[in-house]
């Protein structure tokens, strides 16, 4: 029985003040800054980080497995800064005198100059620093040698991480930070691990409730069989697929379901392309059958995965309720300048047509800034996508030379063009000179592409294909308010956003003026109300169009081109098929 007043204390502080050791790890996804230099974060961010996920996973095992002796107690910490302000300053104080190590994890290129600026006072209070992810891995991997920005890193004492930190390589960085011994580099690029029997990748639900819908994330493998010459991942977790097996995936389900979590994002980069997709569907067709448990998926494919006999049908059964593709084009000669050869755009219709079917709202990644690409061509086949493919959310990206890519690697050699400022390389800065374009005019493209296709005429025709094709119309309503509000209001790619913006008058980035309390404040606020004000003016509307649409028998029965199917439609009407048959010509 405690004294009246006493203060309770924690299992690990007990056992320290039992005469044990203490060893606390901190896991930190970092964000990046916004044009203005403020950290992007939301009281709600949008897209759970999987890479934070295993590696807390790996963390907890080797806290159960007592790695550093029986003797040390370890705690482990994971904040995502997306949701959650990272106070380097109570860290540095808390981890004074070599009491733990900061693991700055899954860092983006885009993420590397807010993780260098986290680490430096960090280093200088003399706390161990590791940092891995894919600008390490990436830039490792394909130029050959020590970056610049890396060298940095090296020189300020921080340890750099390159590959996956399975089969007992996460133990290794924790014992030598323990003994004070982290070595400048722990490369293992060259040493692919077997995914089997592996930690589940697993987040606490306290970490997961900073997501908006509590969604948490897993991979269920790594690889892909594709040559993308834009894409990082082939290139850091290779073409081979490495996978867990059934019942590890379903373990990390069940840990998730536990804490109350069923919702999930898994992020494989090509989930058809896993060897045990069928298996894993058949699984978790069971769990959702049979259990009557309320789960549901997020999932990554490529276009051609329809030809998968049963995939899409047991992907819809299996609780897979939003499919991200990576369309990336409709015209031909740009899908052949990115070596995306397994596009077929023959192919797009009958594909996205099967997801609306299964119940899926469908996620489409394109991407502007193809080498034969202007402007007006840009603009007239997103006017063609949106008459003749039925895709609810398109993700306008610009084609980005991103460190750990064929494309960057390419430049590099040849000495072209590439923005120093790592903080550009989010997909949504123009980083590369273009044939045709100015920056300016590329820039203004990326732009221009989004308010073409989200306009609200066309957010009410994807709301009326949902009532149609059964997929619920409020979900579709949320996701289109939700995207419009970040790239109009907020001028944030929707991946990068979230709910309710978060700014920090003093967390801008170092070179710029910290601006004053009668500057910042009523500037922020003034500008939430403003943002608000509009957004509750478009939920209005939508709201009552969906209501009318619901009310309407006959809105079951609305059908256009893109709901049409190939063998109900006249093949030369549609522009898209046009421009291939012209090309192939």
């Amino acid at each position: 029985m405690s004294m009246p007043g006493a203060v309770e204390r924690s299992p690990a502080e007990m056992a320290v003040a039992n005469g044990s050791k203490r060893f606390t790890i901190f896991l930190i996804k970092p964000s990046h800054y916004d044009d203005d230099g403020y950290v992007i974060q939301w009281f709600r961010s949008a897209v759970p980080s999987n890479s934070l996920a295993v590696v807390h996973g790996l963390a907890a095992d080797a806290v159960r497995r007592r790695v550093l002796g029986d003797d040390v107690v370890m705690d482990v910490r994971s904040m995502d800064e997306d949701n959650t302000r990272v106070r380097t300053k109570a860290i540095a104080k808390e981890l004074a005198g070599g009491r733990g190590v900061v693991v700055l994890v899954g860092v983006q290129s885009n993420q590397f100059p807010r993780a260098m600026d986290m680490a430096r006072p960090l280093r200088a209070a003399g706390v161990p620093v590791c940092l891995g992810g894919f600008h390490v891995s990436g830039s490792l991997s394909m130029l050959g040698g020590i970056t610049p920005e890396l060298q940095e890193a090296l020189d300020l004492g921080i340890s750099l991480f390159a590959g996956e930190a399975e089969e007992g390589r996460f133990d290794q960085v924790l014992r030598d930070a323990w003994h004070g011994e982290l070595k400048p580099l722990y490369n293992y690029l060259d040493d692919l691990p077997n995914l089997e029997g592996a930690p589940a990748p697993i987040l606490p639900a306290k970490t997961i409730k900073g997501t908006l819908g509590k969604y948490t994330s897993f991979d269920a493998g790594r690889g892909c069989p594709f040559q993308c010459s834009f894409c990082t991942i082939i290139n850091v977790q290779g073409r081979k697929s490495r996978r867990r097996t059934v019942d590890e995936v379903e373990e990390i389900l069940r840990k998730n379901i536990a804490q109350g979590v069923t919702r999930f994002f898994i992020t494989d980069d090509n989930f058809s392309r896993n060897s045990d997709w069928e298996k894993i569907f058949d699984r978790l067709i069971w769990m959702r059958e049979e259990e009557k448990l309320n789960i549901k998926f997020m999932i990554q494919v490529d276009t051609m995965c329809h030809r998968l006999p049963g995939f899409i049908e047991k992907a819809g059964r299996a609780g897979v309720r939003r499919v991200f593709i990576g369309l990336e084009s409709i015209n031909p000669a740009s899908l052949k300048s990115a070596n995306k050869k397994q596009n077929k755009i023959a192919e797009y219709r009958k594909m996205i047509l099967a997801w609306k079917r299964a119940g899926a709202i469908v996620f489409a990644g394109y991407i502007i800034g193809f080498p034969g690409e202007t402007p007006e061509t840009v603009l007239h086949d997103i006017k063609v996508l949106k008459r003749e493919l039925a895709i609810d959310l398109l993700e306008p990206h610009c084609l980005t030379a991103l460190p750990g890519s064929a494309d960057h690697q390419a430049l590099s050699r040849a000495g072209e063009y590439l923005d120093p400022d790592l903080n550009k390389y989010d997909l949504e800065h123009v980083t590369t000179k273009h044939p045709t374009m100015t920056t300016e005019e590329w820039s203004k493209l990326y732009r221009d592409t989004w308010k073409e296709f989200f306009t609200p005429e066309h957010m009410e025709t994807v709301i009326r294909r949902a009532v149609a094709t059964g997929v619920s119309a409020a979900n579709m309503t949320v996701l289109l308010l939700w995207f419009h509000f970040c790239i109009v209001y907020e001028k944030i790619d929707p991946l990068q956003g979230g709910y309710l913006r978060r700014k920090h008058r003093l967390d801008r980035r170092p070179g710029l003026p910290v601006e004053s309390v009668f500057t910042f404040y009523p500037k922020f606020y003034g500008n939430l109300v403003y943002k608000h004000a509009k957004m509750l003016r478009l939920a209005w509307r939508f709201h009552w169009f969906k209501e009318r649409l619901e009310k309407n028998a006959a809105a079951k029965n609305y059908s256009d081109v893109a709901l049409t199917a190939d063998e109900d439609t006249v093949q030369e009407e549609l522009e898209m098929m046009l421009t291939q048959i012209a090309v192939a010509r």
